[in-house]
C-alpha cells in the first residue's frame, strides 16, 4: 500500500514539498552576531544555525569569527573566543563539569547549589586569536589557547597550550609549530603584509624587511 503512495502522483507532490522544506529548515550560516559581552555587533563573525550557545551573556565573541553546524559552547563560567578563531562542526567547548560531584553527592547533588559542590569544576576557556578548531574536538574546563594554534579534529584538549601551537591526540598533546607551518607561505612578501600576528612577522623577517627598504 505505501509503495504504491509513494510511486503516485500524490506521493510525488508529497516528496517535493517535503524537499522544499528541506531546504528551509536545514542547517545554515547566520552572517553577523550580536555580541552579549560587551554587547555590540560582530559585522564579520558567521555562526551556524544549529550551533548552540549555552549562557550567552558570558560569551565574548570577536569579529571574523566562524562557528559551524552542530556545535556547542558552554558559556556557564565565561568563554573568550578572540578574533578569527575558527571553529568546525560537532565541537564541544566547556567551561563546567560534574564528573566527579555526581558521584559525591549521589540523589542530592541537585539539591547542592553549584558553588558549593566539592569536586565540581568551573572554569573559563579562552580561544586566542585565528585558532583553529577541528571537527569533532573537545576543549574542557580551564584550557587557554594560545593565538594562531590548530587542533585537529577528535582531539580533547585537557590542557593550555601556548601561540601556535598544533595539538592532535586524547588527552591532545602539543605536536609541531603552526609557525613553521606557515613559513613556507611566508617568502611570499605580500602574504607577510597580509599574516594576522604583525609582531611575529617583525621577529622572524625585520632585518629582511628593513633591507628591502
Amino acid at each position: 500500500m505505501l509503495r504504491r503512495f509513494y510511486f503516485s502522483y500524490l506521493g510525488i507532490l508529497v516528496s517535493i514539498v517535503q524537499s522544499a522544506l528541506s531546504v528551509i529548515t536545514r542547517p545554515f550560516m547566520a552572517y553577523g552576531y550580536f555580541n552579549h559581552s560587551p554587547f555590540n555587533y560582530k559585522k564579520f563573525t558567521r555562526i551556524s544555525s544549529t550551533a548552540v550557545l549555552i549562557d550567552r551573556k558570558n560569551i565574548d565573541i570577536a569579529d571574523n569569527v566562524w562557528i559551524w553546524h552542530h556545535s556547542i559552547i558552554d558559556g556557564s563560567c565565561g568563554v573568550v573566543i578572540k578574533e578569527g578563531v575558527q571553529i568546525g562542526a560537532w565541537v564541544g567547548i566547556f567551561t563546567h563539569s560534574s564528573h566527579v560531584a555526581i558521584r559525591l553527592y549521589g540523589r542530592d547533588y541537585i539539591k547542592v547549589p553549584k558553588e558549593r559542590r566539592a569536586g565540581y569544576i568551573r572554569e573559563s576557556v579562552e580561544i586566542g586569536e585565528y585558532c583553529f578548531i577541528g571537527a569533532g574536538a573537545s576543549i574542557l574546563p580551564g584550557v587557554k589557547l594560545g593565538k594562531g594554534s590548530i587542533v585537529s579534529a577528535g582531539s580533547v584538549v585537557t590542557k593550555s597550550a601556548p601561540d601556535y601551537s598544533i595539538l592532535a591526540g586524547n588527552p591532545a598533546r602539543v605536536i609541531g609549530s603552526s609557525f613553521k607551518m606557515d613559513e613556507e607561505y611566508l617568502d611570499d612578501e605580500s602574504i607577510r603584509d597580509m599574516y594576522f600576528d604583525r609582531s611575529k612577522i617583525e621577529s622572524e623577517f625585520g632585518d629582511e624587511q628593513e633591507g628591502s627598504v
